[in-house]
């Protein structure tokens, strides 16, 4: 019977049903930082219970790792406590872990792909939400809670319920100026902050076959923000091309083998899904974020919405999200003047992601007052930048050139805004007090839309800052 690739994906990793009706599943990679695991350490010592399969375990720092000084011991104590808690029981118990310094230290789903830890037909746990960017090989990638990472770190398995499969074509090619941030904030926009509840989303189409795999990670690492469980793309060339050559990645003969076994995860091309969604891709702009959920989003084109033309709850909605971004309604979104340009975090904090905002603003100046950050996602994403001369663009061009970390995504390290400012944010997340103020505004857009903000000091089109045509 013709399946999808979460259902290969599932049936190899299932290891039977348990009582209550879930199923137990395998996981073939566990990655594991400093917020979330700690806590489940502790969990195995009082059981005093090991970890079933170090191997298969690998950890990071870095949610509260500063990006402008990282000597130990950091300047926070919660932040050096959570860490050497992290050390001590990585080393215990045989696990390893990419210190800071270490060469290989980072975001931890900028890591994984990058070491080639990622790989497809994998079933894949982390105890953060954007898991899911991993899907982008071929995985299913799902992020879990810390009872759930005690679990995994004691059983390596995981007990869950089989999800539904949507399956969203993306047909078309792109218009300058738009890229896979775009995508997938117009995907969200369309099916809903809830729209993916019970679902893992297949992402296929012409747009999606012609994507790089890091746009292919950005497109997954959103899923989460559109409720579906875990997002993927099937493997192909440009995955295969990808992890080739990759630190953990078999070479020669190896290698060849396992691209026989990765195609096999393929969705079947008669596979049945349990719902199907097409969009074009002539219909997706340069897209920004209004409100305070990803779905709440518009192209740079549009205006706000107008909560009077609106009843019940979504009038309701509406309205408390601009009170709060202090946006007008019935406003073009153009404009908007910002206080931090931010560019970074797993979602956009990639070597190509730096590659392609140094070609655009070398020459230019960040505007007087904006403050820019530029934060690289892994230590070897900073070391790449730093040889092809990208951190000298950025500084001459007014940007402050960061360390490794997930900096100004989430408000668990130095890197917060203050008061009410509004940040032009590559990151994933827009929700009240995400970025470390209760009053602080995030607006969510894709790096080449945060560059022409910093540029601008306001909310503009890349497209005519950059002239993209």
């Amino acid at each position: 019977m013709a399946k999808n690739l979460f259902q290969k994906v599932w049936d190899d990793h299932v290891v039977g049903q348990l009582d209550s009706g879930q199923y137990q599943i395998f996981i073939a990679l566990h990655l594991i930082h400093e917020v979330t695991s700690p806590q489940a350490f502790g969990m195995l010592k009082d059981k005093g219970l090991p970890v079933a399969y170090p191997d298969r375990t690998f950890a990071t720092v870095d949610h509260i790792i500063p990006t402008d000084d990282q000597r130990r011991p950091l300047a926070d104590e919660m932040a050096e406590k959570m860490i050497q808690v992290l050390a001590d029981a990585t080393d215990e118990h045989q696990v390893e872990f990419f210190a800071p310094q270490s060469g290989s230290q980072g975001i931890v789903h900028v890591v994984g792909p990058e070491l080639g830890l990622t790989q497809p037909g994998m079933t894949i746990c982390c105890g953060d939400s954007h898991t899911s960017t991993h899907g982008a090989f071929g995985t299913i990638a799902l992020g879990i809670g810390t009872s759930q990472v005690r679990d995994v770190l004691a059983t390596q398995t995981l007990a869950m319920d089989p999800l539904k499969v949507r399956c969203i074509k993306v047909e078309g090619e792109l218009r300058p100026g738009v890229g896979a941030k775009d995508v997938i904030l117009h995907i969200i926009r369309v099916l809903g902050v809830n729209g993916g509840v019970g679902y893992a989303y297949e992402y296929a189409g012409s747009t999606i076959e012609s994507m790089t795999m890091e746009e292919r990670m950005t497109l997954c690492n959103m899923s989460i923000e559109g409720g579906a469980r875990c997002g993927y793309i099937n493997p192909d060339k440009t995955t295969f091309d990808f992890l080739k050559g990759t630190e953990r990645v078999p070479s020669g003969q190896g290698f060849e083998l396992l691209t026989e076994k990765w195609q096999s995860y393929a969705s079947d091309a008669d596979a049945i899904y349990d719902d199907e969604v097409v969009i074009s891709a002539s219909d997706i702009g340069p897209t920004v974020t209004w409100g305070i959920t990803p779905a709440q989003a518009i192209t740079i084109d549009e205006s706000t919405p107008d909560p009077t033309q609106m009843e019940g709850l979504d009038k309701s909605l509406v309205d408390d999200a601009l009170k709060y971004m202090q946006i007008p309604a019935n406003t073009p979104i153009k404009g908007t003047p910002i206080d931090v340009a931010f560019l970074g975090s797993c979602t956009n904090g990639r070597l190509s992601d730096f590659k392609k905002v140094a070609e655009l603003i070398k020459g230019m100046k960040v505007s007087d007052g904006v403050k820019a950050l530029a934060v690289p996602g892994s230590e070897k994403v900073d070391v790449a930048a730093r040889e092809l001369g990208l951190n000298k663009v950025f500084t001459d061009a007014g940007f402050e050139w960061r360390k490794a970390g997930c900096s100004m995504c989430l408000a668990m390290n130095p890197d917060k805004l203050i008061g009410n400012e509004i940040c032009a944010s590559s990151s994933n997340r827009n929700f009240v007090g995400r970025q470390g103020s209760p009053t602080g505004r995030t607006v969510l857009m894709s790096p080449m839309m945060v560059a022409a903000a910093a540029i601008k000091g306001e909310i503009a089109d890349a497209r005519e800052v950059f002239g993209l045509e």
